[in-house]
C-alpha cells in the first residue's frame, strides 16, 4: 500500500475512533482490550478493498463487534477464575455519561455475548435491527429477540435513580472525607439500609474477596479501612464519574492509584465500587 493509501485510510479511520472505542469498550469492559479490538480494526480497515465500502462506520462497527464477540467467549473463562469480584476498568470523566453506567456494565456481565451486543448496538447506539443483524451475523428476527431478552434482565436490575450534577460530586466529596477521617457518624448518615461494598483488587492488591452487604458489615469494613487510611494516607487526586456514577480517583499509600465510584438512590449511597487492580488502572496514569 502508498503512503497516500495508508494516509487516506488513517483519515478516514481517525474520526470514528472515539465511536469505535464506546463500542469495544462497553462490549468489553476492558480499556487495553478495547484498545486492541479497536487497532485490529484499523489494521483490517487498512487491508480490506476499501472501494467497495459504502459506508465505513457501518463496516467498521461491524468489525469491531465481531472482534469483540471473539474476544467475549475467551473472557468467559478469565471471569470464571478472577479472585474476587469483577468490575469494569474504570472510565472517569469530568460529566455523567448517562448511555451506560457501572451498574448496567455489571448487568450486561450476565448476559450472552450475541445478547449483550445486540441491546448495545440496538438499544444504546441506536442501530437499526437490519444493521444489527448484519454486525452479529443472525437474522433481523432473532436479533430483536436477543435485545428483548437483555432488556427483560436489564429491568430486573435495581432502577439507577437520576442525580443531579453538582450534588453528585457533593456526595462524593463528603464520603471521601468521611471515609478518610473516620468520621463514621457522618459516613453512616450517607449509607442506605441495605447498601453493599464492590472492591476489585483482583488477587494484586488487597481487597475483600466477597460483596460486602449490609449497612452494618459496609459499616464495619469502613471502619477498619479509615484506622488504616489513617496511619497510612490516602490522596485526593481527582472528583468526577467514574463509569457514569459520581466518585473519585486516589493515589494510596502503596503507590497505586485506587478509583471509588458512588451508585446514589435517593440521596444516599446505595453501592460503593472500588477498583484497586493496577492492571486495570494503567490508562489512568
Amino acid at each position: 500500500m502508498t503512503n497516500a493509501g495508508s494516509e487516506h485510510a488513517g483519515a478516514e479511520f481517525d474520526p470514528l475512533r472515539p465511536t469505535l472505542m464506546r463500542v469495544a469498550y462497553r462490549m468489553l469492559g476492558s480499556v487495553a482490550d478495547a484498545e486492541d479490538v479497536v487497532q485490529e480494526a484499523f489494521i483490517r480497515w487498512m487491508r480490506a478493498d476499501r472501494g467497495t465500502v459504502r459506508e465505513p462506520e457501518a463496516f467498521l462497527r461491524r468489525t469491531v463487534t465481531r472482534l469483540c464477540l471473539d474476544q467475549l467467549k475467551a473472557a468467559r473463562h478469565k471471569r470464571e477464575i478472577y479472585v474476587g469480584p469483577w468490575l469494569p476498568d474504570p472510565v472517569v470523566e469530568e460529566d455523567e455519561v448517562d448511555d451506560v453506567t457501572l451498574p448496567l456494565m455489571l448487568v450486561l456481565e450476565r448476559l450472552s455475548p450475541l445478547e449483550r451486543a445486540a441491546f448495545l448496538l440496538h438499544d444504546v447506539f441506536g442501530l437499526g435491527f437490519d444493521e444489527v443483524a448484519a454486525a452479529i451475523e443472525r437474522d433481523p428476527a432473532a436479533c430483536r429477540q436477543l435485545a428483548a431478552r437483555a432488556r427483560g434482565h436489564v429491568r430486573e436490575a435495581r432502577p439507577r435513580f437520576k442525580v443531579e450534577r453538582q450534588r453528585g460530586l457533593e456526595i462524593a466529596e463528603a464520603f471521601f472525607a468521611a471515609s478518610r477521617s473516620g468520621n463514621m457518624k457522618e459516613l453512616g448518615a450517607m449509607l442506605t439500609a441495605d447498601v453493599s461494598a464492590h472492591a476489585d483488587g483482583g488477587g494484586k492488591r488487597p481487597a475483600a474477596t466477597e460483596v460486602i452487604l449490609g449497612f452494618d458489615a459496609v459499616m464495619a469494613q469502613y471502619e477498619r479501612v479509615a484506622a488504616w487510611l489513617q496511619k497510612n494516607g490516602s490522596t485526593l487526586v481527582r472528583i468526577g464519574f467514574v463509569n457514569g456514577l459520581p466518585g473519585f480517583v486516589t493515589l494510596e499509600a502503596d503507590g497505586e492509584l485506587q478509583t471509588t465510584a458512588l451508585d446514589v438512590e435517593d440521596g444516599k449511597i446505595a453501592a460503593i465500587y472500588v477498583v484497586r487492580n493496577p492492571e486495570k488502572l494503567r490508562h489512568l496514569h
